[in-house]
């Protein structure tokens, strides 16, 4: 049972610790707001070429045209092509994009392995669909696609940006230790998925561990498989501690930083963000990057100059 509570406990902390970092970004103060263009929830005329609602006479006493198609589709793209890296990184996107979309098709096997564990819990049979049984047949073929286009992916481009890292002069001198750590470990578990799959061709593992936690029954697991449960359970756990919580903050980025022109109109929303901010006291930062030392040791030293 241990192993059971394991699992549960991994899901409840990667769900608490991620919500916890939504609303810790919630409550940031104002950001710099800097128009940015251009902004996609501007009308498609106007997106096309980079325009603002700005450019329209007395634009303030017309009323505003928001485009949410636009900004559903620019989203989209980024989320699933990661768009801004491909056009500014292209080498560095492919092994990006390669661990991005294991992440992706892992998603959508999961979703097909509860769907097994529970047509298996009411009596039906999962095969090839030899006898008929599209429903069987659909999440059968699902979750071979799925979990092996995931786990390989996962594993060709986690590897392929450990190594960037490691002998790119570029991304080398910006990569702290914890980038290799987070590369290495995500490599971990998928090599110890791939042990496991080597094993179990038909991932009927997957499905029986899923029928353990809905039936509140113990979880059966041999060494490897036992091994890989614990990774993956710890990375759920870690995740949403580390910068690899993007996938949180993702929203307020776009939605609050780049695409943000709301005007600042007289008893605003924005006007009362404004004036709340100013009226905090600035926050204290502790900075260690050598050229904040190199501009501390300057001020100690101008100070010392006028003293004498």
């Amino acid at each position: 049972m241990l192993l059971l509570f394991f699992l549960y406990l991994s899901l409840f902390a990667f769900l608490t610790f991620s919500i916890n970092k939504f609303f810790w970004f919630a409550r940031m103060p104002l950001h710099g707001r800097w128009e940015l263009y251009p902004v996609p929830r501007e009308p498609a005329e106007r997106a096309r070429y980079g325009g603002s609602y700005y450019e329209e006479p007395e634009w303030w006493k017309k009323p505003r045209k928001i485009s949410r198609i636009g900004e559903i589709k620019k989203v989209l793209k980024e989320m699933f092509f990661i768009r801004r890296l491909f056009i500014n990184q292209r080498r560095h996107w492919w092994f990006s994009y390669s661990l991005h979309a294991g992440i992706y098709w892992l998603i959508l096997w999961a979703v097909f392995l509860l769907a097994g564990a529970v047509t298996e819990l009411s009596g039906q049979v999962l095969i090839t669909g030899e006898d008929g049984n599209f429903w069987a047949g659909l999440v059968y073929s699902g979750t071979l696609i799925s979990g092996g286009a995931g786990v390989l992916l996962l594993t060709v481009g986690s590897t392929g940006l450990f190594l960037r890292r490691m002998f790119n002069r570029v991304l080398n001198k910006y990569s702290a230790p914890q980038d290799y750590f987070n590369l290495l470990f995500i490599l971990a578990v998928a090599v110890s998925g791939l042990v496991v799959w080597n094993g179990d061709p038909g991932f009927d593992y997957g499905r029986e561990i899923l029928k353990a936690m809905l039936t509140f029954s113990p979880v059966k697991a041999g060494t490897a498989l036992t091994v890989h449960i614990l990774l993956l359970g710890a990375l759920l756990i870690y995740i949403p501690q580390t910068k690899m919580s993007h996938y949180v903050c993702k929203f307020f980025a776009f939605h609050r930083v780049l695409w943000d022109n709301e005007p600042n109109l007289k008893n605003s929303k924005i006007e009362r963000k404004i004036k709340r901010t100013l009226s905090n006291k600035p926050p204290v930062v502790s900075w260690a990057a050598p050229h904040a030392k190199i501009s501390e040791q300057l001020k100690e030293l101008s100070g010392e100059d006028q003293e004498e």
